[in-house]
């Protein structure tokens, strides 16, 4: 996940779409050409609505792209993009790092213009594709922050007595934690994917990859007791009422950057790093089951990583096994 300066919640990292090997064969009403002004935003909309329906990417994934592609063509102007050289381009990532974006959201930006391009060029508005050339940022690979078993007990804990909806709160800090799910997995989690008998839950990932992941004896009583005594009270105050698990106090789904402010509430309560994001909570829950002794390879499965590589960052985190491999075989530990 990626945060922008300024941003509400951390924003996903679009994915290279299925269409860089295939042309759309859905008939859109599209524009004559690429240009500035309303031709422009018409071949945008077309792009979202392209990866939308037939490359299936998921909403956040497509609001990204959106949002990327407003401030590219907000850098754009009233130029045209078949008109720019490769050197008058690769002065847009430069502009972006000005702004202070970080790296990472200057990569994801260079990645959905090539996108952009690709797209328009095999709709036949681009002859050629100079986007193609841009470099991308080399990024380095950050340590996770993860917080202490202590650190985390505070945290689940911060939701005190008597303050309204603390009991939804602490089942969502439980929830955090005992799966490792991502927030717009929490958010988007519904009854029917929750099983508190057989204490398991079903995540809907990216690409809507679904996965199976067992709740802790805490965590099910948190989210039991919620579903006692304040979700139905929730639930009535929207018709019809909706089957999202987390509600919000009119009864709606709980928003992921709600969950977010809420996180960021809890630490300051707790008196945890300020730097703690919603993430924190999945990057702990990674690093304490492996220092608990838990396989790379049933991690991977319980997070929902494609890649083995992804998971495999954690190994860096985990100090204690560190300390007992360094004691066991170094000539003068």
């Amino acid at each position: 996940m990626i945060k922008e300066p300024g941003d509400a919640s951390p924003r996903p990292a679009p994915p290279l779409p299925p269409f860089m090997v295939r042309r759309s064969l859905k008939k859109v009403v599209k524009p004559r050409r690429e240009g500035a002004g309303a031709e422009a935003l018409q071949w945008r909309e077309a792009f979202v609505r392209y990866l939308a329906s037939e490359c299936q990417l998921s909403a956040n994934t497509v609001a990204a792209y959106r949002r990327d592609l407003a401030r590219f063509h907000g850098w754009l102007g009233s130029r045209r993009l078949a008109n720019l050289s490769v050197g008058e381009l690769a002065e847009y990532p430069g502009w972006l790092t000005d702004l202070g974006l970080a790296s990472a959201s200057v990569a994801r930006h260079v990645v959905s213009l090539k996108a952009y391009c690709r797209y328009l060029q095999l709709e036949g508005v681009l002859t050629d594709n100079q986007a193609a050339l841009l470099a991308t940022p080399k990024l380095w690979q950050r340590v996770p922050s993860v917080l202490s078993a202590t650190q985390v007990i505070k945290l689940l804990e911060a939701p005190l007595r008597g303050e309204p909806l603390w009991r939804r709160d602490r089942a969502i800090l439980e929830l955090l934690y005992a799966t490792g799910a991502r927030v717009s997995e929490l958010s988007t989690l519904r009854l029917k994917d929750t099983n508190l008998e057989e204490r398991r839950i079903t995540c809907h990932g990216k690409g809507d990859k679904q996965r199976i992941v067992p709740l802790g004896k805490s965590a099910c009583t948190a989210v039991a007791d919620y579903l006692e005594h304040e979700r139905p009270r929730l639930a009535r105050r929207r018709e019809p009422a909706t089957d999202f698990l987390l509600l919000s106090t009119r009864g709606d789904r709980l928003r992921r950057e709600r969950i977010w402010e809420l996180i960021k509430r809890y630490a300051a309560v707790a008196g945890v790093t300020s730097k703690l994001s919603p993430h924190s909570l999945r990057h702990s829950f990674a690093t304490h089951l492996l220092a608990g002794g838990a396989d790379l390879r049933q991690v991977q499965e319980l997070l929902g990583h494609a890649s083995i590589a992804t998971t495999q960052l954690y190994t860096h985190v985990d100090h204690s096994r560190l300390k007992k491999v360094h004691a066991a075989y170094h000539p003068r530990a």
